[in-house]
């Protein structure tokens, strides 16, 4: 196979799923569909759980020492929050949304005719792509599987998660519809990043950098899980550079040991 299979499988998986389930989607009463994405809300949390979990791995605290792992990924999701928020990423992320959704969907709205069934569609549009595109690249087989893949040792783990994120696909279309296949975009750019990068980088990737960025990207996870289950609306958007800090805090620690 050739280098950035594992991302096109996966892309065709997303499209196929979203696809299937804005089909099957609007034949399933508003109850249901609620009870569908509160049940994605709990294993998404279950995912982020098992992420979250790499702040406890042996290479990381070999690395920093015993109390620096939580310092990192308190540090990097600090930090974080700062510089994505001063950016204002979550509101860009909104407005790639809010973008695609005019360029693609924007007829089909207007011929609904009222104005607050048309803000509907877009809202949804919006949240379809902004959860999916977060929950589709933020977990550790978006970053191990792009990173294995691009060092040429297979794309295994991505084509795991294919088949995980197609079926997440059909239950997360069949409530905000043609959003999450929107959110193919940002699936494409972010994996197809961090396979170059994997290409560029050779097979020397830290392991506790990795196990601070899982880490860090399980926290992550757990702020989509919240809004899933509409307990709080975390901006997880304008948390994303900690994904960046995280590996430099490690680095940076090291240097100091």
């Amino acid at each position: 196979m050739f280098t950035g299979t594992g991302t096109l499988v996966n892309a065709s998986t997303v499209l196929l799923g979203g696809t299937l389930g804005v089909l099957i989607g609007h034949r399933l009463p508003v109850r249901v569909r609620s009870r569908v994405t509160d049940a994605l809300g709990l294993v998404t949390l279950l995912i982020a759980g098992t992420s979250a979990i790499a702040v406890t791995d042996g290479s990381l605290s070999d690395a920093v020492g015993d109390s620096a792992p939580m310092l990192i990924v308190l540090g990097a999701l600090a930090t974080g929050a700062i510089v994505g928020s001063l950016l204002r990423l979550e509101d860009r992320i909104e407005g790639l949304g809010d973008y695609l959704q005019r360029r693609f969907t924007g007829s089909a709205a207007s011929a609904e005719g009222a104005d607050a069934v048309a803000e509907d569609a877009r809202t949804r549009f919006i949240q379809g792509f902004l959860i999916s595109s977060l929950v589709f690249c933020v977990g550790p087989l978006t970053i191990l599987g792009s990173i294995t893949e691009g060092i040429g040792s297979g794309a295994d783990q991505l084509l795991l998660k294919s088949a995980l994120d197609g079926f997440a696909a059909i239950a997360f279309a069949a409530t905000f519809g043609w959003g999450v296949v929107a959110s193919v975009v940002t699936l494409v750019v972010v994996q197809g990043s961090l396979t170059a990068l994997g290409a560029v980088l050779g097979d020397f990737v830290p392991d506790a950098h990795l196990a601070a960025l899982t880490a860090t990207g399980g926290l992550l996870l757990v702020g989509v899980a919240l809004r899933l289950l509409e307990i709080k609306q975390v901006k997880v958007g304008d948390l994303l550079p900690a994904l960046l800090i995280a590996p430099v805090l490690v680095e940076v620690v090291t240097w100091f040991r």
